[in-house]
């Protein structure tokens, strides 16, 4: 399990803190930014499609269905956590093995 600052986990679910670029030209994980991990997505930052894009991908990345991935805070804001209940996959940032 990663020790690194965005991360932590609590028995079972993965709690994250992520930075999100809104309107970037690919979906991916850059890397630990600061305490935060950034992440890149398409959408752009209106009217909540950011954030359903970032479930989107985050459940895409984790091998989990979207319901198991919850927005704990920073709705309206580019700082937010999330909380990943049982992921199925960790990519390598967080110590694991990205498909």
């Amino acid at each position: 399990m990663s020790q690194a600052g965005f991360c932590h986990w609590r028995g079972d679910t993965l709690e994250l803190k992520v930075r999100i670029q809104p309107k970037a030209s690919r979906d991916e994980i850059v890397g630990p930014q600061g305490g935060d991990l950034k992440v890149r997505i398409t959408a752009p930052p209106a009217e909540g499609k950011a954030n359903a894009h970032l479930v989107r991908f985050m459940a895409r990345v984790f091998g989990v269905p979207r319901a198991r991935i919850t927005l704990v805070s920073g709705e309206r804001g580019r700082s937010k956590r999330l909380r990943i209940e049982a992921p199925a996959r960790l990519p390598d940032i967080i110590g694991g093995t990205e498909n």
